[in-house]
């Protein structure tokens, strides 16, 4: 019930935008990177995004990511000089929503503003499709902040099939403000 809650208001808006767009939809998937500034913690992951283009130049994207946990390296010093792998158990779920303003052709720049949420979690689960449903559904129950993301990059395209290259900061707001670099590539499609 709460998936269908939270990704209802999302259709909504794309069922309703869509007709005036032209029905010119874009679908991609991309690998995620993202550097924490806060604890120079480098987290990749995969996420989605759809785009529904509501001017010749512009469109509204919504977009979710979801890092997996990162292992960390600790050294003890002691009499064998061990080095010991632990798991952080930190995963990091990303929604944005925003406006992409983009160059006309088959190779365009463009830039975005999006604002939207994280949601930093520690437990065990696998990073993997049900270790992100579960944390989809414990949104309400977790550590969640408001942030806007600020992002350019360039996107190439043969026919309907292209190539996206995204940077930007995740700016998330928990006493104050975060900037952490992101990197984001991957295939798109446009309908």
């Amino acid at each position: 019930m709460k998936r269908i809650l939270f990704t209802a208001p999302l259709l909504l808006v794309i069922a309703f935008l869509a007709p005036a767009a032209s029905a010119q939809v874009t679908v991609g998937v991309y690998g995620d990177y993202t550097r924490l500034a806060e604890t120079s913690t480098n987290m990749t992951g995969l996420g989605a995004r759809v785009g529904v283009k509501v001017f010749p130049m512009t469109s509204l994207e919504a977009q979710m990511t979801y890092d997996f946990d990162q292992a960390f390296t600790e050294k003890f010093t002691n009499t064998t000089g061990g080095v010991f792998v632990n798991n952080s158990n930190m995963k990091i779920l990303k929604g944005l929503f925003g406006p992409t303003f983009e160059t006309p052709g088959p190779v365009k720049l463009f830039v975005t503003a999006k604002g939207g949420f994280i949601n930093f979690s520690f437990n065990a689960a696998p990073g993997s499709v049900s270790g992100f449903t579960s944390s989809v559904s414990d949104l309400r129950t977790n550590n969640i902040h408001g942030m806007f993301y600020p992002g350019g990059g360039l996107m190439a395209y043969i026919g309907p099939v292209g190539l996206r290259l995204e940077v930007g900061d995740d700016m998330y707001f928990a006493n104050g403000a975060h900037n952490n670099l992101v990197v984001q590539f991957g295939p798109t499609i446009r309908f």
